[in-house]
């Protein structure tokens, strides 16, 4: 297993100069269950929307969010879609942007209206001019880049052929690359392979990869076949074909052939996942990994986005706990910092098809017969949630001289332990609350309750699951402990 902590400390090290294709990203949700009487179309009655930056700002995002640094050089027009791109990516603390304006060109627009009942794309509006940039904002976009380079520590080029990556362009910017010993990754839209000369990496999709070669791609012996004339055209080191849910490919010029498959997950939403492929092989790659370590990182980094709605970003934790066994997980990392975390990590095991478990306490001082639950519980489910009793509910529980450890303390322990999943603190006296929330898979206490007295039962029986009850460890109780401490003391 390779050291991920040492790369992610690498990484916010990094400063990724990344050049391509700006746009603003609408998503109108709602939801459909009528054809329109003037048309054979399909109504979606509109509840909500979101914007978002788009296309190569997106994969600049992703860059921010994994703990990078980027620099990033984009067009925009000279109007309200251009004024609120360039208000958000200057909120972005790690991006540094440096967008030219052409009065003469819309900035490029895309709304998607989206079923949220089926998680489907109904219809995409977009509003673009996809014509190459002028002689005059090529100029100025390649003299951003010449300004930049020197600060990078690699470029990522990401084409939506929407007319910044020209030829002339991208010519000037890998010569200069080049002359400066930065790699290159090139997330390419042209079928001409030819205009990204001497990049180091290319990082096209099936269909993007069988046009380029004129050749059919259905097995990583054909992407092995065509990728030597590729790489021979794009004078490149290597070429990484995606393929959606097959994972992904990489043939380098040394005859090395590399195959990561796809990994699980509940596909939500695959707007962006490319975006989200390069900025992690971008960081990644300036980090010092090599190209397996690399490609790894990059398949979970894709497996997190598609989970997500829209063009989403990918945290370097989320990355971490995709990667990583779970049980070598930082304590700190299994602690839920707010409800929404706490449905986040749900939603992804039970997209991993998993059973979530859930049992609860105070656990003020950790003893044996917590242990005993604890691992009893674990072996019952897949991943294990401990509710765990806040400060003030402790006090309310136990009288005012409990807790013993506050509740960071107690977290922290807990959340060490093999056995542990993930841990909540929650403020009510009961988990009553919590369980709803969840609605685990299993619901665990101690064999000194009644099935009846178990609080939440109903709810988890209500929703298929199952009450287990564990033998506890006669001779153990936190009362007791603390009772014959102060004895001593005393």
């Amino acid at each position: 297993m390779f050291d991920f902590d040492a790369l992610s400390q690498a990484i916010v090290r990094q400063t990724v100069l990344c050049v391509g294709d700006l746009m603003l990203d609408e998503f109108v949700y709602g939801e459909v269950s009528r054809i329109s009487p003037e048309a054979p179309t399909p109504v979606i009655a509109a509840r909500r929307s979101e914007l978002n930056v788009g296309g190569a700002g997106n994969v600049a995002r992703n860059i921010a969010a994994l703990g990078a640094r980027c620099i990033f050089v984009g067009l925009i027009g000279s109007d309200a879609a251009g004024e609120m791109l360039t208000v958000e990516l200057a909120k972005e603390t790690f991006i540094e942007p440096v967008l030219v304006v052409d009065p003469s060109r819309p900035t490029t627009r895309k709304v998607r209206f989206v079923s949220e009942h089926f998680s489907t794309h109904m219809l995409r509006a977009d509003w673009e001019l996809s014509a190459p940039a002028s002689e005059v904002t090529e100029r100025k976009l390649i003299d951003a880049v010449i300004a930049a380079l020197p600060r990078a520590d690699i470029v990522l080029l990401s084409d939506y052929a929407k007319g910044v990556l020209t030829a002339r362009v991208i010519r000037n910017v890998i010569d200069a690359a080049r002359r400066l010993g930065k790699r290159v990754i090139v997330d390419p839209k042209s079928a001409n392979l030819a205009i990204y000369r001497g990049a180091t990496l290319l990082t096209p999709n099936r269909k993007e990869f069988a046009e380029a070669t004129r050749r059919r791609i259905q097995s990583d012996a054909d992407i092995a076949d065509a990728s030597i004339e590729a790489l021979r055209t794009a004078d490149a080191d290597a070429v990484l074909v995606t393929k959606s849910e097959d994972g992904m490919t990489l043939a380098h010029r040394d005859g090395t052939l590399i195959h990561v498959p796809a990994q699980p997950a509940k596909v939500r939403d695959v707007s962006g996942a490319g975006d989200t492929v390069a900025a992690v092989l971008a960081v990644t790659m300036a980090a010092g990994a090599g190209w397996d370590t690399s490609l790894r990182c990059a398949s979970a980094g894709a497996a997190v986005a598609v989970s997500k709605p829209g063009t989403a970003t990918v945290s370097l934790a989320e990355l971490r706990r995709k990667i990583l066994p779970h049980a070598s997980l930082a304590a700190e990392e299994k602690i839920a910092a707010t409800p929404a975390d706490l449905d986040a990590r749900v939603a992804e095991w039970r997209a991993q098809g998993l059973r979530v478990g859930f049992t609860n306490g105070c656990f003020d001082i950790l003893h044996p017969g917590h242990v005993r639950v604890i691992t009893q519980a674990r072996a019952a489910c897949d991943r294990l949630i401990l509710g765990l009793n806040s400060d003030a509910s402790v006090r309310r529980l136990k009288g005012p001289e409990r807790p013993v450890q506050d509740e960071r303390a107690r977290a922290e322990v807990l959340a060490a332990l093999e056995a542990v999943d993930l841990v909540v603190i929650f403020e009510q006296d009961t988990p009553l609350e919590l369980i709803t929330q969840i609605k685990p898979s299993v619901l665990v206490k101690g064999g000194d309750y009644t099935r009846e007295q178990v609080v939440g039962h109903e709810v988890v029986t209500a929703n298929g699951g199952d009450v287990v009850l564990v033998d506890i460890l006669p001779g153990h109780s936190t009362t007791s402990l603390v009772k014959r401490a102060r004895e001593k003391r005393a």
